[in-house]
């Protein structure tokens, strides 16, 4: 099933946080493939172990996806090639900057191209610095989606609640770091073939002060993210990108980790990067790890390059490869 890429759906300012795109990671150290995460309770074995590597990468990416949710605020992100990454655009036309320009603020009711609407509701704690291009923490940003539909194959419903707790920068010239505290409240995105359902909180930080670098990570207690019939909830979960858009191939990072609790599969498992993803431009990876720890067994998905990765799995914890089983990533992200 291809999902929605909830990141291209919804034109709002939604941010993330980065680091320096070294190893380390939330206190971790990811070249360290010798300290996993806490067991828990899925066995993992050949018979599951593709499954079990999409529903986490998928999960991952998709927290990936929450961080990049920038919109007209200067980012977009979608996932074409399978990674969530955000995308410096032209900025200084962003939804946040037109926004600041107007003053009074209050709620404002905007029609959807073809049916619903989107109303934004806006309390700051000082209008003065609003109108010189910043914002204060405190800030709020009420966003809510009354099923719009824009024209473009899907119709949204449910509130984003956006509050600042830091800012630097100029929203005019589009160079400015920001961090937020989201609530997201049943959001709602329909296609016709398919129905994704987001509820919970994050923490996130957008950092645009360099000029074409993008640095976005999201990080949070628990989301829950429905899919048709499914349903994945992370916990604990944590998600770094970079994307370098000065240079002609467009490099990215990717750092995850956290804990996927899922229908799809028969009990929890925990999964981080113990090597950092990157890519480049709109492709997978070419190179990094994916480990994902069941109950007394584990898997490390490894890129080989941007087409294709194998899976090394270890059915009894004892740190040896009991098998490998060699796939792409197309087969990985569209199960």
């Amino acid at each position: 099933m291809k999902r929605v890429a909830i990141s291209t759906l919804i034109p709002i300012f939604f941010l993330a946080a980065c680091g320096s795109g070294d190893s380390t990671f939330n206190g971790q150290d990811n070249n360290d493939q010798n300290d996993p995460p806490p067991i828990t309770g899925l066995a993992i074995d050949a018979d599951n172990a593709v499954a079990v590597a999409s529903a986490a990468y998928n999960a991952a990416i998709d927290s990936g996806e929450l961080a990049a949710l920038a919109g007209t605020t200067g980012l977009t992100a979608g996932k074409p090639a399978g990674s969530s990454k955000p995308l410096p655009q032209e900025r200084t036309n962003s939804l946040l900057g037109q926004i600041v320009q107007k003053i009074p603020l209050g709620t404002d009711v905007y029609d959807c191209l073809m049916t619903g609407t989107v109303s934004i509701s806006i309390d700051v704690v000082d209008p003065l610095v609003l109108a010189a291009g910043a914002l204060s923490a405190g800030d709020n940003f009420l966003v809510d989606y009354d099923n719009c539909d824009d024209g473009l194959g899907e119709v949204i419903d449910g509130t984003i609640d956006l509050t600042v707790s830091a800012f630097e920068g100029d929203i005019f010239s589009g160079l400015y770091d920001m961090s937020m505290a989201m609530v997201v409240s049943m959001l709602q995105v329909t296609t016709l073939t398919d129905v994704m359902t987001t509820d919970g909180t994050a923490t996130a930080r957008l950092n645009l002060l360099q000029l074409l670098y993008a640095e976005a990570s999201v990080s949070g207690s628990s989301i829950t993210m429905d899919y048709n019939s499914m349903s994945d909830t992370l916990t604990d979960f944590s998600s770094m990108q970079t994307v370098d858009a000065s240079a002609l191939d467009q490099p990215y990072t990717m750092v995850t980790q956290g804990t996927l609790t899922t229908t799809r599969l028969a009990g929890p498992v925990d999964y981080s990067t113990p090597v950092m993803f990157v890519g480049l431009g709109t492709n997978y990876p070419y190179t990094g790890e994916f480990f994902v720890l069941g109950d007394n067994s584990s898997i490390r998905l490894v890129a080989d390059n941007d087409v294709d990765v194998h899976i090394d799995i270890d059915s009894d914890g004892d740190t040896v490869v009991d098998e490998t089983i060699v796939t792409t990533w197309a087969e990985l992200t569209t199960m």
